[in-house]
């Protein structure tokens, strides 16, 4: 899940499809939050991007725990990936993710319409 999607989510925002709302609530979907969210939030916050998400950069593990998520850590092939990615999309955190999920075959739970050029599956 990217890091605007886990903040949708956490604040029960409207910005959530439908589709995204059923696949997180299905039992048989494990939801993986990568550290790069949680790096994503912290810098944000830190910077004055995201004010709003203070409590989350706080408490991200308990944030992540009590929603039933599962961590995602960073391996050192992630960010080798990462800055490797060739294309249009410059965000540090979002290629994390988009490296994360090609690495793992994964799909990516995510508005962003750039993920698309990586040949990932998103779900939106």
């Amino acid at each position: 899940m990217d890091t605007h999607t886990l903040l949708w989510w956490l604040d029960g925002d409207e910005h959530l499809s439908i589709i995204v709302r059923r696949w997180i609530e299905t039992d048989e979907h494990r939801i993986l939050i990568s550290a790069a969210s949680a790096w994503e939030i912290a810098t944000k916050v830190r910077i004055g991007k995201l004010p709003g998400a203070q409590a989350v950069a706080a408490n991200f593990h308990a944030c992540v725990i009590n929603q039933a998520f599962t961590p995602l850590d960073i391996t050192v092939d992630h960010p080798l990936r990462a800055g490797s990615l060739p294309g249009p999309h410059r965000d540090p955190f979002d290629r994390m993710l988009i490296a994360q999920a090609q690495a793992l075959n994964i799909p990516l739970i995510s508005n962003e319409h750039l993920f698309d050029h990586y040949g990932i599956q998103r779900i939106w």
